[in-house]
This record gives C-alpha cells, structure tokens and sequence, in this order.
C-alpha cells in the first residue's frame, strides 16, 4: 500500500510521480483508535518537508501500481508475457540458456543476464541453489478490501487499532473508493479451517467503531522475515521478494524490491550499451544486500514491539503510541528522523567498489541531497538517467572546459542554505550516478581525480563506436 519519497524520486526520474501521487492518496495523518475510540493523531502530512520533494506517504494499492506500470511498459512497445513459466536455466559464462513453458509448449531463449523477480518462491533463486536464512512469523495475516461507513474510513489516513491484543490497519483505496484492512486473525478464530471475513468481522468492526457492507476480497497469509545468501551467481540475479522478504512493519517490502530494481537496471543497461565493464555489476550484491539484512533486521524488532502480548508490547501500543509519540511528532527533529527512516532516503552505498571521497558530511555512496526550495531543483536534471557532475557554489572555467570535454553534464547550483544544511560542502565537485546517488565527492574542482574514477571503474561517458 505505501509508496514512500525514494520510489516517488525514482520515478520522477522517469517522468511518472506526479501521475502516481494524483492517482494515490497523501496520507496526512495516522490515527490511533482504540475499541471504536479515537485515541489520538499523529500528523504525518509532509513531515519530510525540506528532505524530499515527496515529504510524505502515499498509500497506492500494488495491484493498481502494477497495472499503471504495465500500461507505462506499453506504451514503450514492451508487453509482458504473461502464463509463461521459467522450467530451468544454465548459465555458460557466456549467454544464460532458459527454457520456458507456454501454451504447454517449450522454448529455449539465450539471453545475456537473468533476474529472477518472481516472489518468494522463487523458481531462479531455487536455480540458483541460494539458501534463504531467516523464518516465519507465528502469526497469521488477514487483508480484506470492503466497503465500510463509520469514523475511521472518512479520515484520509492511517488508521491503526491500539487494543491489548489485537493489530489492524484500515487505509483508504481511491481507485475503488474502498478501505483496505490488514491485521492479525484474532486468537479466538485463528484455529478454525477455511476463515471468511465472516469470522472476524464482529471483532474488526468493533475496534473502529466501522460497518462493513460488502467484502470484495479477503485473503489470510503467513509473514516471513528472511534474506538470500547472495543477490547474484554468474550471469543471473535476483530482485524483491525473490531476494528478501520481512514484515510488513513501515511499508518496505515493495519500495525495497524497486530499489532493487533501480539499482541493477542502469548497471545492466551501462554494461549492455558498452558503456561499462562487466565487473560494474559486481557492485549490485554488496550495495543492495547490506541494506536488506539491516530492513530485515529493524522491521522484525519493530513489528515484534508492535504485535508482542507481553507487558511491553501492550505499554507501547496503549501508552507509548497514544499518549508519548503525537507530542514528540511536534518536534522538527523527531518529524525529520521519522520520515528519513521510513522514506528510504537514508540509504547509503559507503561501503560500495564504486564509492569514492567525501565532500562536507556527504560521501561517495549517499543519496544526493535534495536542494529544490525557493530555486533551482538540483534533482531535475537526473531525468537523464546518466552520469553527471554537480558543483554547488561556482566551478571554474578550467574544470567546465574538462568536464564537457569528456563528454559529461554539468550542472553548477548556486549556493543556498539549504545546500550547506544538507551537508554539501561549496565549490566540491559530486560525480551523480545515474540512480541518483554519489559516485565520487571531492572538496576541490581537481578533473585528475574524475579520470582515475572513471580508468578504475571502466566507466565510459558515450558508447564505442561502431567499426
């Protein structure tokens, strides 16, 4: 249901956020009830104000998203095959042969690089023979798409139950004007076969006070909270829930997958066009596992807090949330810590091969700041989904006359407050890969140091030409 501010930049690098935000809905608040009461709000409109042009959650069902980004992939003259199953797969250092099955009949295709971004269950992971560490929830989930009149589906927002034993949210659906309720099954029905929503209606509709008047769909599940041992072997990779998969505690999962996504298919796109070396890809794993097994690791520990029955779980949930967290979200600081967290925006690749120094607190491997209030945007110019150099301040004419020589963008910004708040240091130079992230930052306008980067890491600014 969440869509949060790294995906919606992702996107605007493709020109898609804005028609994504007008089809979902900006949640401006949770609100925290308890037995049909409301306990207490927790304003969450825009709380990442100054950090990202998209300072909020959006709540945008994936089964809508999935159709408006099948409808984006045809009008580029892409069309998904659907029904066709991957049978197996071998790997020859070369190509990648995969036999698949449609129709009931069998193909073989050869293709350069593999990814399996098919769920949990993964058939190229299972191909793959990666262990998948990690384990299962005791709990069991229910989600229901219904039609309901009470209170807490007029709020436009996050509605989350505080009662002792019980967890359910209730989000509101544009596209159908319905409301998505996720929660828990209730302990005195979770042992009886084939549960309907039926079943835990009265309890559902009591802890909002809400009426249900029609059921369009209601499934139950098991959540698990598990990581591949590697991301990638040879020519084949994986993605998503193929690769990693948690709680649904902060609304990760998907935007995490697309983060995937986003970082393998500039790399893959780079090496394909001749513009990198292979080892570029190499970079994938480290960059993209790192950040799964700590999401892992922090959405158990907030989900356990959550849905715990022990003493400290019900004093979080009864007396933490409504009473301690909507005073603290007055505070600037704790809106902003708040909203880095969730928003994915906090993502860093320090540790990456591909890099390299530091200028001001920011370093090769952070996202780039966002520095787009009251005057030039500098995230508009990553909708070229390539390489670029970024200077803040003045960059001398030595250092342009080199830059466009090699072939790369630069983009000079004139010096704000907001820029120096943001870590960035005046007058450094930042090399922006094309997801956005810094490749290179370093304090002085020094073109040498572009050129060992660029040498080190095969990375070459315009395609061979062609004999």
């Amino acid at each position: 249901m969440a869509v949060h501010a790294r995906t919606l930049e992702f996107y605007e690098q493709l020109g898609l956020a804005q028609e994504v935000v007008d089809l979902g809905i900006v949640m401006n608040a949770m609100h925290l009830w308890d037995q049909g009461k409301l306990k207490a709000d927790i304003p969450i409109g825009h709380f990442g104000r100054d950090l990202s042009p998209f300072s909020f959650v959006l709540s945008f069902p994936q089964d809508d998203h999935e159709r408006f980004l099948n409808e984006k992939l045809g009008y580029s003259g892409i069309s998904i095959e659907w029904d066709t199953e991957l049978i197996s797969f071998a790997d020859d250092g070369e190509r990648v042969r995969a036999t698949l099955r449609k129709d009931e009949h069998e193909e073989v295709c050869e293709v350069a690089y593999l990814c399996g971004c098919d769920g949990a269950h993964s058939a190229v992971r299972h191909g793959l023979k990666l262990d998948f560490i990690g384990g299962a929830y005791e709990q069991t989930f229910y989600v229901a798409d219904v039609q309901a009149t009470g209170a807490a589906t007029a709020t436009g927002g996050v509605n989350m139950c505080l009662n002792v034993k019980d967890f359910c949210l209730v989000l509101p659906i544009r596209s159908t004007g319905m409301q998505r309720l996720i929660g828990i099954i209730p302990d005195a029905v979770k042992d009886r076969e084939n549960i309907t929503f039926d079943d835990i209606r009265p309890i559902t509709e009591k802890l909002f006070g809400i009426s249900v008047h029609q059921v369009n769909w209601f499934s139950t599940y098991r959540v698990h909270h598990r990581v591949a041992e590697h991301f990638s072997k040879g020519s084949a990779f994986i993605a998503g829930d193929a690769a990693h998969i948690h709680s649904p505690a902060g609304g990760q999962g998907m935007n995490t997958g697309i983060g995937d996504a986003v970082n393998l298919s500039w790399k893959i796109a780079h090496v394909l066009q001749g513009r990198a070396d292979a080892s570029l890809l190499a970079t994938y794993e480290p960059e993209r596992i790192a950040f799964a097994r700590t999401l892992v690791k922090t959405t158990d520990l907030a989900f356990q807090i959550i849905v715990r029955r022990d003493f400290a779980g019900r004093f979080f949930r009864t007396f933490v949330m409504p009473y301690v967290l909507p005073p603290l979200f007055h505070f600037r600081a704790v809106r902003r810590w708040m909203f880095k967290t969730i928003s994915q925006i906090r993502i860093t690749y320090r540790d990456s091969a591909l890099s390299v120094g530091e200028a001001g607190t920011v370093a090769g491997g952070d996202r780039l700041p966002w520095d787009g209030v009251g005057g030039s945007d500098n995230f508009e110019p990553l909708k070229s989904l390539d390489w670029q150099v970024h200077v803040y301040g003045e960059a001398n004419m030595a250092f342009r006359g080199a830059v466009s020589e090699r072939g790369i963008a630069l983009h000079v910004f004139a010096w704000t407050s907001m820029a120096e708040k943001a870590g960035l240091k005046r007058d450094a130079f930042y090399f922006i890969r094309p997801d956005g992230h810094v490749g290179l930052a370093h304090p002085a306008q020094d073109i040498a140091v572009l050129d060992r980067y660029l040498a080190q890491h095969g990375i070459r600014m315009k395609p061979p030409l062609t004999p």
